[in-house]
Parts: structure tokens; sequence; C-alpha cells
């Protein structure tokens, strides 16, 4: 049996509200306060309000028959236990040391009971860095929820590879040909939807290996809806998403390496493949101010965070003239909704079929969350995720633990899905300054 108590914070059941079972063989506590911060979110539509309720449905299981102030099985093939944990009198009192009545100071009451009264070593697991740091200076251990964390984010897939060749032979023969069969090649082993970049001196190629027909494709550079890629990291990301066999694509990168930019013009460009082109992300208020504190209708709110997808379509849209028949078309698409572009939120209840989804930002989407959008998915539906894990405007995530990062860590070697990390910017020479020095 387990010499130690985990006391799981709101944050992390808002993160993952399977959470419990993942410590199913060990003591886990929920400090009341944590089941009062949860009825709040409750009601909603989005994540946090989905995890909410399943935590609670969780909860209600297995107290049917038990009394949770005392320690009750977690499952019936588990040797684990859980408890509410009540905060008490005790030696120090987290409210008087910090001055506060807030919740957070009520669950590290509640950690600190279960020191005074309890033989094991208590652990408080949370997402929120700031109250790891308040329980470590009333000596109490703090962790952050390890569960789905990339080990090391800077060896995170980037999607493809340098390869330095001793002589041209290779590539004068995909240049030839148009492809290298396996036998052929002299490097590897090669990874399924990896993309390759052949060298030899000023000699280069750029390939993709298909690992159904188990072959190196020779990639070629290809404009889409009139957006033009400017090197090779950005050939691979149009010659990825635009793969009728591959539906899951991933793009990440810093800002103005043309994510966003390539996705929708990728979309656009397959749009006949489609019934609509759905574009979305995450909404996030920045500063902490909630959006219902902020002016105005609905609309008026999220128009805010939804103009850089416009923006992008409108840059689009400039490469032609404003009597061509693709801006004219670019207008039909937007005024019968065959193109939409709306906040992550709206698509619950959706249906996913026969779509071509964008997602951007990503790195601000929990790997629950991801798995979610995923598994919508319905025939002939292709997705895409773009963002830069390293700008992430969330609280409780971070490069290792955002769904972005998971998804590409998972999913890598699936013959349904590739990724490409674009890391040359191209929005202009003051945004690479800004990237590279600040």
């Amino acid at each position: 049996m387990s010499n130690k108590i985990f006391v799981i914070d709101t944050s992390v059941i808002l993160h993952d509200h399977n959470v419990v079972m993942h410590f199913k063989d060990q003591y886990v506590a929920i400090p009341i306060t944590v089941l009062e911060e949860l009825d709040k979110f409750k009601k909603g539509n989005d994540n946090k309000s989905y995890s909410s309720r399943e935590f609670m449905r969780f909860i209600d299981k297995i107290s049917e028959s038990a009394n949770l102030q005392e320690w009750v099985p977690i499952s019936s093939d588990s040797v684990g236990k859980f408890k509410v944990v009540y905060p008490k009198v005790q030696k120090v009192d987290a409210q008087v040391v910090y001055d506060d009545d807030k919740n957070d100071n009520k669950i590290l009451n509640a950690a600190l009971t279960l020191q005074e009264t309890e033989s094991k070593k208590v652990i408080l697991v949370t997402k929120d860095i700031a109250l790891r740091v308040k329980a470590r200076a009333l000596d109490i251990t703090a962790e952050d929820y390890e569960q789905g964390k990339i080990k090391d984010v800077e060896k995170l897939y980037t999607g493809k590879n340098v390869v330095e060749l001793e002589n041209s032979t290779l590539i004068d023969k995909i240049f030839q040909d148009g492809y290298l069969e396996e036998s052929d090649v002299t490097f590897g082993p090669l990874e399924v939807n990896n993309f390759y970049m052949l060298k030899n001196g000023k000699q280069s190629a750029l390939a993709f290996y298909n690992s159904t027909k188990k072959i190196l494709e020779r990639v070629l550079k290809k404009s889409v809806y009139r957006i033009e890629p400017r090197n090779a990291e950005q050939i691979f990301a149009i010659d990825a998403m635009m793969r009728p066999d591959i539906p899951l694509v991933t793009l990440q990168g810093v800002a103005g390496t043309g994510k966003t930019l390539l996705a929708l013009a990728s979309a656009l460009e397959q749009r006949k493949n489609f019934k609509q082109v759905f574009v979305a992300r995450p909404v996030v208020p920045l500063g902490n101010k909630d959006m219902g504190f902020l002016p105005g209708d609905v609309k008026s709110k999220i128009t805010p965070y939804m103009e850089p997808l416009w923006d992008n379509l409108r840059y689009i849209k400039s490469q032609f003239s404003d009597s061509s028949k693709e801006s004219s078309k670019i207008d039909e698409l937007i005024r019968t909704e065959k193109i939409e572009i709306a906040p992550l939120s709206y698509i619950r209840g959706r249906s996913l079929s026969n779509v071509i989804f964008i997602i951007d930002e990503a790195q601000n989407l929990t790997p629950h969350e991801v798995k979610t959008i995923i598994t919508r998915a319905g025939d002939n539906t292709k997705i895409i995720f773009t963002g830069d894990i390293h700008q992430i405007d969330t609280p409780y995530l971070d490069a290792q633990s955002n769904g972005l990062s998971f998804l590409i860590d998972r999913l890598r070697g699936n013959k349904l899905f590739a990724h490409v990390k674009l890391e040359k910017g191209e929005r202009s020479e003051l945004a690479n300054l800004a990237n590279e020095l600040l």
C-alpha cells in the first residue's frame, strides 16, 4: 500500500477529469473547497464545464454507499482510497499566514490538516505554479500534474530531417524518377510521413516518405490559392496538408512562420473536396478579464479574438483583384458560410463530417480538448492544428503539458498523421528580430 496521500487541486481536475484513475493505487484526497469550485463550473458548454460534470459523476458513483469523510475504495479493481477533506484548526493556518480567505488558502489548510492527522506523506498536486510555491513555503510537498507531459520538449518531433549525402547519386535519381525505392536509400531508418531534405554541396532535393507505397517521393514546390511557399519547411507544410490520405496535420512554429496563412490557403485550395471550411481558435481572454464583463453582445466580444484569422483571409483575398472570380468566390463562401470562422467552443454539438477543420492557437488547448476535437471527426474530414508551444496564454498549461505538444508526441509515426515544425520567420525582418532577440 502507498505511503503517500495525493491532494488534488481544482486546476488538475479541470485539466483531466479522469485524474483520480491515474492514482487509483494511491491514497487520493479532494479538499471540500475543490468541490465548491467545481460546482461553479458545472453549467456551460466549454471543456471546463464538461470536466466538472464528469468528475462530479465519478464522485457520485463512488459515494453511493460510502461516507466520503472516510477513506473509501476508488474502484473495485484497485487498492487505492479516496476521501473528501474538511480543513480543521491546525498549528499552521494558511489563511492567517497569507492573510486571505481565498480558496487557495483553504486548499492549503486541507493539506495541512492531512499532514497533522495522517502518518503518510502529503503531496499537493496542482497546475497552479503560485499555489505550488505557497505550499512549499508552508512545508507542503507540491508537484505539477505529470500525466501527459512531454519529458523533453526540446526534442519534440519536428517532422523533418536534413540528410547530408556523400555524393549526388540519390539526388540525381529522385529528380529523374520522382521517387526513390526503399532499397535505393543509403540512410535511415525512414520514418512514416516524415519529410527529408537531401543535400550534397549546392545540390538538394525535398522528399517525403510514403510508407504505404514504401517509396521516398520527391516533394515539389507548389502554391496554394496564390500563396507561394518561401522556404523548404513551408513547402513541406503545404505538401502535408494537400495529401488526401493524411487526415490529421499539425504545424508548430513561432509567430511569423506562416502556420495559419498556409493552413487557410491550403484549405481554400481543396475546398471543392469538402462541404465546409471551418476555422476556429480557443478564446483566451488576456489579463484574466472575463468576457462576461466586456461590453457588447456575444458577437462583439469574440470579434477581437477572431480578427487574426480574418486578417489572414483578407491577405489571401488581396492576392487577387477585386473583380476576379477568386475574390468573388471567397466573398460567396463567407456569405453562404462555406467558410466559417468562430470560437472553438462553438463546435460543440456540430457535425465534423465532410469538412476541413483548422484549429489555430492549439497550444492553448489541453490534451483532453485535443482528443475531444479529433474524436468528433466523421467521414471525409481533415483536421489541421497550428500553434506555437512556447507562446501559451492559459495559466495552467506549459510547453510540456499543452495539447499540441501532446498530439505531436503521441501520434508520431502514425500513417494518418503528419507534422512540420516551421522555424524560419517570413513575416518581416522586424518580426524575425523580435523572435530571435527579445
